[in-house]
């Protein structure tokens, strides 16, 4: 009798754990028995769910804190204390930052008791932690999709559905004319679109999304017929920002030229096209950047007529870029109408690793309009040589114009800027023209002689 009242108490009582408090006397060995049978009832099991999976952890003190349950974690889990953070809302595991893991604070007060959060044996309780582990258990080969062990990051790639996005961010792309006809006419008529031809545009952006190209740059570069290979000069670039800072333009996007060859092929841009106008556009903050694609196209009448087309690549094609998700290393076999994932994608509710570039691509209006810059002087980085003597002479055939009307062109500009200072001479020339106010004798006398000099 003596022996059953006690049982009971001890079971209510945790820290009771001798008769003795109790008034009672017990022999040595009922009491060992007792101690035996309160460790039995008292330990309990919690699942611990991370991205490593589902995991169990013995607790022997319900009333631990939480501090307590990260140290038995650490020696029991080998996740050390500092790297853990804790939650119950499943939502944790989801988290890819250290500043959206601090955004879970149920668990952050490390003396709150966890039988006051409700955990209690078979609980789950979510962790998140940074760096690598080694999980403890033997390794299982799955047979089949039954028992296959997924991570967080398989769970996000079946997630990955690629779907078309049927507006673009920009209303619209309209071209100054003189500088759409001076690319396509040199392409056409020099290139013969046997080899690709890029170029960068600038100009201005509205605030309803509109925007107009009033130059091209041309930058250094060497095309094939299925490869553009853009020879970027930072010292020359650095220059061309100089003189659309002074016109009140930006780089505003790329275009690019597809050679005789590509058009006889079935796909809107090749693999290698979407990789380069994804990385052009992802380098950008300007959410309406515009990709052109200029080619051949057949006409009713059999002839060959240059056809442009304006794009933007999708919000999900510039993020899968920036994640790492697309192969760039394109074999020379590769279908190129499609491009490679480096992990499942889900299309049209289909696991696959190829994805249709039109998938990737939002088509934008063309417009054309007057600008303010005239484009008549050679162009950059092309075969011919740009020289004083070439100056001289468009000086020359615009002597009867106001001097800030002869250098009203981007290629004068540019030539001038690599002899004046980047940082105030370019910017208050290019401020002129974008004026279109009478340009200080000093530049006008400087000019002068910089072509007498030819």
């Amino acid at each position: 009798m003596e022996f059953n009242c006690i049982v009971f108490l001890i079971c209510t009582f945790r820290d009771v754990i001798y008769a003795d408090l109790l008034g009672f006397r017990l022999q040595p060995k009922f009491r060992t028995h007792l101690e035996g049978c309160f460790t039995g009832i008292c330990k309990m099991f919690i699942r611990i769910r991370s991205r490593d999976g589902l995991e169990r952890l013995q607790v022997d003190n319900p009333n631990i804190t939480i501090a307590q349950l990260k140290t038995l974690i650490e020696s029991q889990l080998r996740v050390p204390v500092h790297n853990q953070t804790l939650s119950t809302n499943q939502s944790l595991l989801l988290a890819k930052t250290p500043t959206e893991m601090s955004r879970f604070s149920d668990m952050s007060n490390t003396q709150t008791l966890i039988s006051t959060l409700g955990i209690a044996h078979g609980s789950i309780i979510y962790l998140a932690y940074e760096g690598e582990r080694t999980v403890a258990g033997p390794k299982i080969r799955p047979a089949g999709s039954f028992g296959r062990k997924m991570t967080m990051d398989d769970l996000i790639a079946k997630q990955m559905r690629i779907t078309r996005q049927e507006n673009p961010h920009c209303e619209l792309v309209s071209f100054d004319r003189d500088a759409a006809n001076g690319f396509q006419h040199y392409v056409n008529e020099t290139l013969a679109f046997a080899v690709k031809r890029g170029g960068f545009m600038y100009g201005t952006v509205s605030d309803e999304g509109k925007v107009e190209v009033d130059f091209i740059y041309e930058p250094p570069q060497q095309g094939t017929e299925d490869n553009l290979i853009l020879l970027r000069d930072p010292d020359e670039e650095r220059l061309v920002e100089a003189i659309a800072l002074g016109l009140g333009m930006r780089k505003v996007g790329f275009i690019f030229t597809q050679t005789i060859g590509q058009t006889k092929k079935d796909y809107t841009l090749s693999n290698r096209e979407i990789l380069q106008a994804v990385e052009l556009q992802g380098e950008t903050d300007l959410k309406e950047w515009v990709t052109v694609m200029v080619k051949l196209e057949v006409n009713d009448d059999g002839g060959a007529d240059v056809h442009f087309e304006a794009f933007q690549m999708s919000d999900l094609c510039v993020k899968l870029f920036k994640d790492g998700w697309f192969e760039t290393e394109i074999a020379a076999d590769a279908e190129p109408k499609l491009s490679k994932m480096k992990k499942d994608v889900v299309v049209g509710g289909k696991d696959t690793r190829e994805v249709d570039n039109d998938f990737f691509l939002v088509v934008v209006k063309i417009f054309d309009h007057q600008g303010p810059l005239s484009s008549t002087f050679p162009v950059e980085n092309r075969n011919t040589a740009i020289t004083m003597r070439t100056l001289k002479n468009h000086l020359d055939q615009t002597k009867n114009f106001p001097f800030v009307k002869r250098i009203s062109d981007f290629h004068v500009l540019l030539l001038l800027a690599r002899y004046l200072d980047v940082n105030s001479d370019v910017p208050a020339l290019a401020g002129c023209v974008h004026a279109q106010a009478t340009v200080p004798e000093g530049y006008q006398i400087l000019i002068d002689s910089m072509a007498a000099s030819a």
